[in-house]
């Protein structure tokens, strides 16, 4: 009897301590980690909340916090049914450990800090977990968010990765989510969700796709500040659609963006409370398309986070979380107002265990960072290194720029990144004064040699920035800027910049012309050694044109650049438009196959390239030599001149035409070739 009485004596302080409710006296405050002491800081402890042992444990890294209150809630809004003191270790993570069942209950913290460092801080915020793995949210720029305690009982049956052994054997395709389905057009049952898409899983088999790279998917701040309203913290004047549709805006790495969920709504005010169930939708939505057999890619943004709502960064200690300036104001290289302090160990922590999850959790096949020139070199060795750890071949993608521009440099880290050389030289950098090879011109800086290089994967042995070409990733146009079907609509004269265009239908049909120029694009595309990628809707020569609705954006019915902001038929793939444009479609689609078929029109090494030139300053093109063990002997051409035609003269023997961009005038050829402008052939020697 004796023992248990022990026993007891030494349970009950435990169980005062981790119970202890709001109407109890507070422990005694802790005194704050000083700044002096933020490099050292660092713990291996699972953040967020945890089941261990039976319990449900919840810990927050909050190093000058003097008090920190957990809160238990029933529901989304409303007010707490029980609250716990936490208590804060040596490297500043605050604890608290449950033994009851906590799933389906939702919860925040409330913390208390010194008055000395009180900036973006209010004692009485609730803040929610930065390492939620589900939250509800109120559809208001302040979000009201509250995590959710969610028991994922999802089956993955025999699902796992599906990237393929070697990047270059990607076509990838950069979609936003929702505008895939949201248009009336679409047929989708339930328009703009994780569900809806898995309906054009089809068309993107058609296409010839294997790849699809989402942009951002983790919870973002969809709503902006009202737009003109003076009572505001900030007076926004430049957006008047009050919203981010984008999705670079994060304010939780860990959990999946629920407006996509089924419960998922834009009513002014109301709460988005899903109960978990966007996670296993986009769960689901990720085994579908890996039954596809194509890969899933995330874009993540981990260089910034959102601006207009109260991050949880921001309220527990911004000065650990942040670049500030001497004055300690955010910085904003990003061009976001807040930048993130990657370098900070529990930040970088944060970033690899994010990465990770989604790894998983989620079976995600691959990452597209953005901004990334703004993450640290330790943060950026350590996510690939940890990341191949799970996954050898995950795909590691850089948007190589933000404060910066190094796309060798990533490549040295072993990073792929996007090759906006490739695309200003063959498309153009702007359609008005800077057109690209396709046009029959050379952007400034590009020349003959350069153009050549880009064919050949932008490797460093031809003055380009890559160590392999399995690191350039070769794109014509992204959700940034101008689509290329509106930048070929502006250079060509067929729209002008202040246009209003009142049929997108007829406005949306491509010429002759126009489909000329495009086959010759997405010849150049599929046919160039490295990571392929398109765009959402550069497949039917898309055009973004500004929704005419009761907003107050003077610019309504022009064509966008950046359509940021519009969740509305600008962003929307129209299908009707896509029927229109079938014959482009299908040409991509034939681009595609004929790159899976032959892979060294892909991945062929470089001491199996030969340049070959034409007599004409615009036709450049290859000769691909047989090696590693294909026999197929294929040379690629292009003629890039609006007016004048090119000849080649041929390797001795017997060449067909494998493929080309427009109907060819002999099927066999022995010694000379010779393209119309703007045309394009693959011929081969068997």
């Amino acid at each position: 009897m004796k023992k248990y009485l022990l026993l007891i004596t030494l349970i009950i302080p435990f169980f005062h301590c981790a119970f202890q409710d709001s109407t109890s006296k507070p422990p005694e405050p802790e005194s704050p980690i000083p700044v002096s002491r933020f490099e050292q800081l660092y713990s291996e402890k699972a953040l967020g909340c945890h089941v261990e042992n039976g319990n449900f444990v919840f810990r927050l890294f909050a190093p000058r916090a003097t008090q920190v209150k957990l809160a238990l809630f029933k529901a989304p809004s409303g007010p707490a049914h029980e609250t716990v003191f936490m208590q804060r270790d040596s490297s500043g993570v605050w604890e608290a450990e449950i033994d009851k069942r906590l799933w389906g209950k939702y919860y925040g913290y409330y913390i208390t800090r010194d008055e000395e460092h009180t900036s973006d801080y209010h004692e009485n915020t609730l803040i929610p977990d930065p390492y939620s793995r589900s939250v509800s949210t109120q559809n208001n720029y302040h979000i009201n968010a509250r995590s959710y305690i969610h028991k994922s009982d999802f089956d993955w049956g025999n699902d796992t990765w599906a990237t393929p052994g070697d990047p270059r054997d990607l076509i990838i395709y950069e979609t936003h989510l929702r505008d895939l389905t949201a248009h009336p057009s679409s047929g989708c049952e339930d328009p703009g969700t994780y569900a809806a898409f898995k309906e054009k899983i089809g068309y993107l088999r058609k296409l010839g796709v294997n790849a699809v790279e989402f942009l951002p998917l983790q919870e973002f701040a969809n709503i902006e500040i009202p737009y003109r309203d003076t009572g505001t913290e900030v007076y926004n004047t430049w957006n008047p659609y009050e919203r981010n549709h984008w999705g670079y805006m994060t304010t939780f790495f860990f959990a999946p963006e629920n407006y996509y969920g089924s419960a998922g709504n834009m009513e002014p005010d109301a709460y988005i409370s899903d109960e978990g169930r966007s996670v296993d939708e986009f769960k689901d939505l990720v085994r579908s398309l890996h039954d596809a057999g194509i890969s899933v890619l995330m874009d993540v943004v981990y260089n910034h986070t959102s601006t207009y709502d109260p991050h949880p960064f921001k309220l527990i200690d911004r000065e650990y979380y942040y670049r500030l300036d001497g004055d300690g104001n955010y910085t904003s290289v990003s061009g976001c107002g807040n930048d993130l302090k990657t370098e900070r160990p529990m930040v970088r922590k944060l970033i690899v265990e994010s990465v990770l999850y989604w790894m998983r959790e989620y079976h995600i096949d691959g990452f597209r960072f953005d901004l990334a020139a703004m993450i640290d070199d330790e943060t950026l060795r350590t996510i690939i290194r940890e990341a191949k750890k799970v996954n050898p071949d995950v795909v590691i993608i850089a948007e190589p720029w933000g404060g910066g521009y190094c796309p060798d440099h990533f490549s040295d880290l072993g990073w792929a990144s996007w090759n906006d050389q490739f695309r200003n030289g063959i498309k153009g950098q702007n359609p008005h004064d800077r057109p690209g090879f396709i046009f029959g011109s050379w952007d400034e800086g590009v020349t003959r040699k350069n153009a050549m290089r880009f064919l050949l994967g932008s490797l460093r042995e031809d003055g380009g920035q890559y160590r392999e070409a399995a690191h350039s990733v070769n794109y014509l146009e992204s959700h940034d800027d101008h689509t290329f079907g509106d930048f070929m609509r502006l250079h060509l004269g067929i729209n002008g910049g202040d246009d209003i265009i009142t049929d997108p239908l007829s406005h949306g049909k491509l010429s002759p012309e126009e489909m000329r120029y495009h086959k010759l694009a997405a010849f150049m595309l599929g046919t160039s050694q490295g990571i392929c990628m398109l765009h959402s809707g550069q497949e039917f020569g898309r055009s973004k044109v500004i929704e005419i609705n009761h907003v107050p954006d003077p610019d309504q019915g022009k064509i966008d650049h950046n359509s940021y902001n519009k969740d509305n038929t600008t962003n929307y793939i129209n299908y009707e438009i896509v029927r229109q444009n079938r014959e482009l479609i299908d040409f991509y689609g034939s681009v595609f196959r004929l790159r899976q078929v032959y892979p060294q029109l892909r991945k062929a090494e470089r001491e199996h390239l030969r340049p070959y030139y034409s007599d004409s300053e615009f036709g450049i093109g290859y000769h691909i030599l047989p090696g590693n063990g294909d026999e197929n002997e294929l040379i690629v051409l292009v003629n890039g001149s609006a007016d004048r035609d090119a000849a080649w003269k041929l390797p001795g023997g017997m060449w067909s035409r494998l493929f080309s961009t427009h109907p060819f005038g002999e099927e066999r050829v022995i010694n000379t070739v010779t393209l119309e402008p703007s045309c394009g052939v693959v011929l081969i020697r068997r």
